[in-house]
């Protein structure tokens, strides 16, 4: 990752007072060979949540030097993740591309049921345009395998059957070949050929809809097998993207040889403030508790804390048949405070969105995810066919049933819709007079003490004398 969280923060913040700084900053050392930074983690953690803020984890880094005992056994365990889920990726593109050849298979089925379709029509000239196109289909895909004898070779090959394809298009049956004025010799090639046509007609409709439902069927077994093997290869990726280590660049803190290890750790802290409280308080004015006030706010003003921390250590082996280590050595946290409204706070959700922090999340969605979003619409179109008849007769019920909600008739409309507006972040709207000169002072003065009380308690519960 590029920036840091208070990198981004400062950038997103366009409209604080003071540029995106911090309210308030502390920073706290501590320095044990005994004591790892398991319980400083944990005692932090715990701490904000006992002060009311929601907590959440932004940045979760570890380095180890390379001539380690503990880089090699990590690297062994990353390497098997990625092992497992290179296989199952081998999978999935195998059955992507399967799913690919059976749309392709169905359309082209769909396209020729809808020439026997065509000979149901009510129109004669949709009809006779079907009849046409299936004869087409019938000279080119079964009598072609009679080789020389087929209609096309003896009408384009041998002479006295050049008439033979425009005299097989143009009739219907048996009866039909002995009226046209035809010589005898196209008449007995002609006649079988017919009838022929007009078997193969009818079987090779019901053939053809067998075909199509068994390949939806084995379409659906291979999205839902799709879906399954992208279950199965998520945890496996994920796991071998938690295992790599950050690049430590020109940091003296690692060096090849050494036995050490680097740990960076960000907490994100926030705390709605109440403004009707604050009203009643007097922190705010009293006009502010009354429901016409708070109606006409749109967004929400919150206690931020960011907790950094930067940890330094040894590691070493409990024993020497379990592969688990502790780490003794120096940890730095730092205590910053912000005010952010709701504006703020997706902007800096999306910020980090595009960071490399969620990059492996974005490719393990682009492997299976996001291809079958694109084939979703060609999917559903064959899974979720129905007869036409009946969709005809309930097009109307449908649009006026509320009841379809509850099925998830409308689901799909409204993921798109709400896709949409994740998507349509604006930029941050400029603070009215009152957020600039009221709230957003009252909740800056709050998060300094927040982030001063959570300093001052740690250092006192573990009797700190000397800080930074």
């Amino acid at each position: 990752m590029v920036e840091s969280v208070s990198e981004i923060i400062q950038r997103v913040s366009e409209y604080y007072k003071k540029k995106g700084k911090p309210e308030a900053e502390h920073i706290l050392g501590y320095d044990s060979a005994a004591e790892g930074l398991e319980p400083i983690y944990f005692f932090i953690t715990d701490l904000m949540n006992d002060f009311g803020l929601k907590t959440e984890k932004f940045i979760d880094n570890f380095t180890s030097s390379p001539g380690s005992g503990h880089f090699g056994e990590l690297g062994q365990r990353a390497t098997i993740m990625q092992q497992q889920g290179a296989k199952i990726l081998a999978d999935i593109n195998a059955v992507l591309r399967s799913v690919l050849n059976l749309i392709y298979d169905l359309k082209d089925f769909k396209t020729r049921l809808q020439q026997y379709n065509g000979l149901k029509s009510k129109d004669r000239l949709i009809r006779d345009a079907a009849v046409l196109s299936l004869k087409q289909i019938w000279m080119d895909k079964v009598d072609i395998q009679k080789g020389n004898s087929s209609i096309k070779s003896m009408a384009l090959g041998q002479a006295g059957f050049i008439t033979l394809i425009d005299a097989f298009l143009s009739v219907a049956d048996e009866k039909e070949a002995d009226k046209i004025d035809l010589n005898d010799r196209v008449k007995r090639i002609l006649k079988p050929r017919i009838q022929e046509f007009n078997i193969w007609l009818t079987q090779s409709e019901n053939e053809l809809k067998k075909r199509y439902e068994l390949e939806k069927n084995y379409l659906r077994s291979q999205v839902n097998s799709l879906k399954l093997y992208s279950r199965w290869a998520k945890p496996y990726l994920k796991s071998a993207q938690q295992l790599e280590q950050k690049e430590s660049g020109r940091s003296v803190d690692l060096v090849k040889t050494f036995n050490t290890i680097l740990l960076e750790l960000t907490l994100f802290g926030k705390s709605k403030l109440d403004i009707k409280s604050s009203a009643l308080a007097g922190d705010l004015p009293l006009e502010f508790s009354k429901d016409n006030f708070l109606k006409k706010q749109k967004r929400d003003y919150y206690v931020c804390i960011l907790v950094d921390f930067y940890f330094r250590g040894i590691p070493q082996r409990v024993s020497s048949q379990q592969a688990h280590y502790t780490f003794g050595g120096k940890t730095t946290v730092t205590f910053r405070a912000y005010v952010l409204n709701d504006d703020e706070i997706k902007k800096l959700n999306q910020e980090l969105s595009k960071s490399d922090l969620e990059d492996v999340f974005g490719l393990i969605e682009g492997a299976t995810t996001d291809s079958l979003e694109r084939l979703q619409e060609e999917i559903d179109s064959f899974l979720n066919e129905k007869d036409e008849v009946v969709e005809k007769e309930n097009k109307k019920s449908n649009e006026v049933n509320p009841f379809l909600a509850l099925i998830g008739k409308y689901e799909k409309k409204s993921e798109k819709s709400s896709e949409k507006k994740e998507d349509k972040i604006k930029l941050i709207k400029k603070e009215s007079w009152i957020e600039a000169e009221l709230i957003r002072p009252l909740v800056a003065g709050k998060a300094g003490e927040t982030a001063f009380s959570l300093f001052n308690t740690y250092k006192k519960a573990h009797g700190m004398a000397s800080y930074i």
